[in-house]
């Protein structure tokens, strides 16, 4: 079957680069690589990773568009305001993406003029869905997503909203306006929703064109099973990895203080390797200090996916306690290593784990009962180390069947399908 020409608009997208923009890349390289014609929209800051790979591939020519001009000095001044807080920066630095869609859609239909010809259109990066695109002007099927967001903050965890700014957050909402404006989901074909909270903030009236598909995918050949180290007992600590962002939500403090009461007891000796960095290092490493842990804890800093990996197979097991994770594409990569996985039962991660491939803690008790169930699941790997062994098999498998990047680029070329003839059709009529 001839493969329909998809113009994919990805403002994120350069390999490497982890979070979003490796969801970009993700799709345009191994769509290409399934003969897929790809005309691959993209902004300029992505210019030289991409190039650097190689592109553009085969069956692919790709467009930039530049408002760094513009980009740069929001993101310095988004920076200057709120220097603890990445998330705000990024929302902030967002409002970029706007003037992005209004010159690509100016560049895109002097293109058109020139003789490109596209039978579909998907949006896949953003994955948020403030990300109100225009591309439906071009009057071609519109993919949108896989978006991820709508998560509130769990009223159980006041003391770590008041660290964030909350204020922020409310104003989110005003990405539903715009989308009312320029009537992107009113115009879609199909929107891909990540998540339950992703759907529910959809307006009613087009949920109905929602399909689940997490935005969040694994290359199964990088994150790859290992065997499990020896089992943790009185002579061999359990050896967790924590693996994220510096940031409040991330719920670290909690993950310091379930330690600090292992460490109490003599026949339960745990290590944690923490890889990441960020502003509220600092804060963090006292508050090790002072609960007397530090010894036990590797600081491991930022880095790159390889040796992401590496710390994955050195651990019994991944333990991210978020408190408001929308996705959860650590969960997954430690999945894809036969890593059991230990969270916190709200947002993306309360959809993906379950007692197959780890526990997901609920977060009613707040974070006493966070640090508790904590301390109880991970006594519970040193009386059934045996039983956690499994449930890191269990991921492995479980990351096969649903969340390799193959299988999803599949589901996605499957719907270019569809909607390319349900189009041929309309057209005939």
């Amino acid at each position: 079957m001839t493969q329909p020409r998809v113009l994919l608009s990805a403002y994120q997208c350069g390999p490497g680069k982890g979070s979003v923009s490796q969801i970009g890349w993700e799709w345009y390289s191994r769509l290409v690589k399934k003969g897929v014609p790809i005309t691959l929209i993209t902004h300029a800051r992505n210019r030289d990773e991409l190039l650097e790979a190689g592109a553009p591939l085969a069956h692919s020519e790709i467009i930039f568009i530049d408002t760094e001009w513009f980009a740069k000095p929001l993101y310095n001044l988004a920076s200057k305001l709120f220097s603890s807080d990445e998330d705000s920066i990024f929302f902030i630095s967002s409002a970029d993406f706007y003037l992005y869609d209004w010159r690509a859609i100016k560049q895109l239909k002097q293109h058109q003029k020139a003789g490109a010809q596209w039978d579909i259109i998907h949006a896949v990066t953003p994955v948020s869905p403030m990300a109100a695109t225009r591309l439906h002007v071009f009057n071609r099927p519109l993919i949108l997503g896989p978006w991820n967001g709508g998560l509130k903050h769990p009223a159980e965890f006041p003391e770590i909203k008041k660290q964030e700014y909350g204020w922020l957050h409310s104003i989110r909402h005003l990405g539903r306006l715009v989308d009312r404006l320029v009537g992107t989901s009113r115009q879609a074909s199909i929107i891909l929703t990540a998540t339950q909270a992703t759907r529910q903030m959809i307006q009613e009236c087009y949920r109905s064109r929602c399909r689940f598909l997490l935005e969040n995918g694994v290359n199964l050949d990088l994150f790859t099973p290992a065997p499990w180290p020896t089992k943790p007992s009185r002579t061999h600590p359990l050896l967790m990895v924590f693996i994220g962002r510096f940031q409040a939500f991330k719920g670290l403090p909690m993950l310091l203080e379930a330690i600090a009461r292992l460490s109490l007891k003599e026949s339960m000796p745990v290590k944690l390797t923490i890889v990441g960095n960020g502003p509220l290092r600092e804060k963090w490493e006292n508050q090790a200090k002072r609960l007397q842990i530090n010894h036990l804890i590797n600081w491991y800093g930022a880095a790159p996916l390889a040796e992401v990996v590496e710390q994955l197979h050195a651990a019994h097991l991944l333990c991210l306690p978020s408190v408001r994770e929308s996705g959860g594409a650590v969960l997954i990569e430690a999945m894809a290593c036969a890593r059991p996985v230990l969270t916190v039962k709200y947002g993306g991660p309360g959809e993906l784990v379950d007692d197959q491939v780890g526990q997901a803690i609920p977060p009613e008790g707040g974070a006493s009962g966070v640090i508790a169930g904590l301390v109880e699941a991970l006594s519970d790997i040193f009386e059934h180390p045996d039983v956690w062994r499994q449930r890191g098999i269990n991921g492995r498998l479980r990351s096969e069947l649903l969340y390799s990047w193959d299988a999803k680029i599949e589901q996605g070329i499957a719907l270019y399908q569809e909607l390319s003839t349900t189009h041929q059709v309309e057209i005939e009529r």
